[in-house]
């Protein structure tokens, strides 16, 4: 059976898909099927009233997050769906996202964010065009590093939160680039563990 919704940490995550336009060279994709016991890969993708049923049958939790085993906003509008669905019964609403749904979707998704999505974490993953194409491995190429930059600048000029991550596998000297970039946009930074 397909997991659409699963908990961790005592969030309540919701894998709407499993299409990435990004193969991050430490994505846990490459070398697991889930996480804490949950089989991520979707035979097919949930409708969204199927989620919402499947979300109303345990509402114990404070937070949810859009993350899975690809990037939600492919289905941006079914995403604002179940955030709108998520905001009605009183939980605050995370994207974790590699910050491209704007070019997925060939225009501005933020303006549907905004209001609906709480908090975007953001794959900064690099300092440069260069070195995010050799991480992220985007079909986008290179142009993808400034669209996600551009995506995590419009969410903080919308209202909504924004941190962006980087995984500690590369060049101490590039995190604090890295760091450096979010502090020039205003956004919290944080350097994750690569989960192996």
């Amino acid at each position: 059976m397909d997991t659409y919704v699963y908990f961790f940490e005592g969030r309540l995550y919701i894998n709407l898909t499993n299409k990435c336009c990004n193969d991050c060279t430490f994505c846990l994709r490459n070398n697991m099927d889930g996480i804490e016991g949950n089989n991520l890969w979707l035979k097919k993708e949930g409708s969204k009233e199927e989620i919402v049923e499947l979300i109303k049958k345990n509402l114990n939790f404070t937070d949810a997050v859009f993350c899975g085993y690809g990037e939600s906003t492919y289905r941006v509008d079914d995403m604002v769906y179940l955030a709108q669905f998520l905001h009605s019964v009183g939980k605050k609403v995370r994207l974790d996202t590699n910050g491209l749904g704007s070019l997925i979707n060939g225009y501005d998704i933020v303006p549907k964010l905004k209001g609906n999505i709480d908090y975007v974490s953001v794959s900064l993953n690099e300092a440069d065009a260069d070195g995010y194409d050799k991480v992220s491995r985007s079909v986008f190429g290179k142009e993808a590093f400034g669209a996600m930059l551009d995506f995590t600048r419009e969410c903080i000029k919308a209202g909504i939160k924004a941190k962006m991550t980087v995984v500690d596998v590369i060049p101490k000297e590039d995190i604090e680039k890295c760091r450096a970039i979010c502090e020039n946009l205003g956004a919290e930074f944080r350097v994750r563990e690569l989960i192996k």
